[in-house]
């Protein structure tokens, strides 16, 4: 453990410390925070690039009585080892381990839970008019990446921010590289002006050149206070209410500190300005931030290394090829992102269709509803998404695509339990909160070939259908070339039994199929949630003394619930098993224990039907 590192239990620790020590301790956090990830995998890049912002704000700050709330949240590492749990970060995002990302139940200085983009600056604004309200004397700090100042959320809180006098500090900590790169008009206005240097240069060159004509240099003077709100970001954040301080370096503790120094003492809304740069202080990870984003483990030594043998391929990877393969058939088909270019697999795509291709920003209220606005001219828009980001645009599916009737296809990444990463990006609700919307289907694939087949049933209809698929590798089934679709809204029987019969919704065909042989049950593979088989449901249910349903998915409101109404609406009465995620947060871990926790492996699927039903 390092000398100095090992002495800050909590940040009045740190805020001891002599101010020309705090320099090491930054290096000495870096490289425990770099070691620490390099053998529990997670993320590194963005948490490398926060390192001395983190110090400032704590040492200037008196937290957690002054609230943090840090934007995403993938960041925090060096929060979270000068927060007291240094000790734990080897049990970072593992089962009953510490979080990827701030949770309020887990320390007193996660001052807001977050891991969905662009939600600070609304919080930290409610925090500061409460202490407002109450009479309380305290700082609200929101700390925002310029990705997510692509998201309309964030202006929202702008606007609304800009028009109090609250005691309210935005930070925007402009690195330059969300984790795909960032775009939009806004981030090329950031980006052009990179902590203003250029700026900067162009007024000392001049002031040298001027002094020796005083009245050109009076003049330069005077045009320099209308030209500066032109050159600089100041114009933009001012406009909504707020005192723009910057750009200044967030890796310069001499800069930082005195800077937040004095905006404590400043009345009504301020906007501080920071530059830094993913990866900080670790060659590789500046080299290529990407890919160091949120590796799993390695040698820092050596850096990331391709495995010695091939994995199997992912469904991100089927969509990714399917979506290539079906542009080359179509050239209507447009594919979008809110900027998840490389989560969602669509590199391929953008490099070679870059004039169908469309990243959004974190934005995906508006990627739905652009997407609407292509199909209402016959253009046919893929909207890949990932599961848990679709519940922000929930008004847009409804109004602005489904009412309307328009088709896309929703291709949903990370259905189901995504592990790691935890209940702020399970997938587990798309099938209950889609269901209930008119002229919207839902595709449940239950393996990789399937999922090509479905994408490409999903996108011959006339309507919107959402085709979900899990994060990773499935049951490694060889995926067919060609662009073959299957019947829309038809099962299949999978395996002839007696009985009872499983009716499976998705990948968990195959635990399903393990427990029908263990069981001799019949296995139905029902591929859609809605439209549901109902001409199979009613002769499965005639032949069959029990059913039981299986998904990776809430139970209340999903696919078993269907299952069960439309058995209520055929007038058969039947006994049912439903098997799924019950109306509680499933945290992080290991996603394979987490399946074995629910339930809802092999042996799981077997122990319910056995306790329920008997052998």
């Amino acid at each position: 453990m390092s000398s100095l590192l090992s002495t800050i239990n909590s940040p009045a620790d740190l805020r001891a410390l002599p101010r020309q020590q705090l320099g090491t301790l930054a290096d000495e956090l870096r490289s425990y925070l770099l070691h620490s990830v390099a053998k529990t995998g997670g993320h590194l890049s963005s948490n490398l690039g926060t390192v001395e912002l983190t110090v400032a704000l704590h040492y200037v700050f008196n937290t957690p009585d002054d609230r943090v709330v840090w934007d995403v949240g993938h960041q925090t590492y060096p929060h979270k080892i000068l927060t007291g749990r240094r000790e734990q970060m080897a049990s970072l995002r593992q089962r009953h381990g510490l979080s990827g990302f701030p949770k309020r139940d887990e320390s007193v200085y996660d001052a807001f839970g977050t891991a969905h983009s662009s939600t600070s600056i609304s919080a930290a604004l409610g925090m500061a008019l409460a202490s407002q309200q109450k009479g309380e004397q305290r700082h609200a700090i929101a700390v925002i990446g310029d990705g997510a100042m692509t998201a309309g959320m964030a202006f929202e809180a702008l606007n609304n921010a800009g028009v109090s006098n609250a005691r309210l500090l935005v930070i925007l900590n402009d690195n330059d590289m969300s984790i795909s790169p960032p775009v939009g008009a806004l981030n090329r206005y950031l980006a052009q002006l990179m902590s203003g240097r250029f700026y900067a240069a162009a007024k000392e060159v001049g002031k040298q050149v001027l002094k020796g004509a005083p009245p050109l240099f009076e003049l330069a003077k005077r045009f320099e206070e209308h030209a500066k709100g032109m050159v600089v970001p100041a114009t933009l954040f001012e406009k909504f209410g707020f005192n723009y301080i910057g750009p200044i370096d967030g890796h310069d503790l001499d800069s930082l500190i005195p800077t937040l120094e004095n905006i404590k003492h400043l009345e009504g809304p301020q906007f501080l300005h920071v530059v830094t740069k993913k990866g900080q202080g670790y060659d590789l990870a500046e080299a290529d931030p990407v890919a160091y984003h949120g590796p799993g483990k390695f040698d820092p030594a050596v850096g990331l290394t391709a495995p010695a043998t091939p994995g199997k391929t992912t469904f991100t990877q089927v969509f990714g090829q399917w979506l290539c393969d079906m542009a080359e058939q179509d050239p209507l088909l447009v594919g979008i992102t809110p900027a998840m270019r490389e989560g969602s697999g669509m590199v391929a795509f953008h490099q070679r269709f870059p004039d169908r291709y469309y990243d959004v920003g974190i934005a995906e209220q508006h990627a739905l509803t652009f997407a609407a606005g292509l199909a209402c001219e016959g253009v046919k828009p893929v909207v890949a998404i990932y599961s848990t980001f679709l519940q922000r645009a929930y008004d847009q599916l409804i109004h602005d695509v489904a009412l309307q009737k328009l088709p896309m296809v929703l291709a949903l990444d990370r259905a189901g339990i995504v592990g790691a990463d935890g209940p702020t990006h399970a997938g587990l609700y798309d099938i209950a909160f889609l269901r209930c919307i008119p002229n919207v289907s839902i595709a449940c694939p239950a393996d990789e070939n399937e999922c090509r087949q479905l994408l490409t049933t999903a996108y011959q209809q006339d309507h919107c259908v959402a085709v979900r698929y899990p994060r990773g590798a499935g049951a490694g089934v060889p995926v067919q070339a060609g662009l073959n679709a299957l019947p829309f809204g038809k099962a299949e029987v999978r395996r002839q039994g007696q009985r009872i019969a499983i009716l499976a919704f998705g990948t968990l065909l195959y635990p399903a199929l393990q427990a029908g042989e263990a069981l001799n049950a019949t296995v139905v593979n029902m591929r859609w949630a809605k439209p549901l088989d109902i001409d199979l449901l009613a002769q499965i249910a005639a032949n069959h003394e029990a059913l039981v349903t299986v998904e990776e998915g809430a139970l209340m409101g999903g696919a078993g619930s269907a299952v069960l109404e439309a058995l209520q609406q055929l007038q058969l009465l039947k006994p049912v098993l439903t098997l799924g995620v019950a109306d509680v947060f499933t945290e992080h871990g290991d996603p394979v224990k987490l399946l074995v926790e629910l339930g809802l492996d092999a042996a799981g699927i077997q122990a319910s039907i056995t306790q329920r039903f008997g052998k």
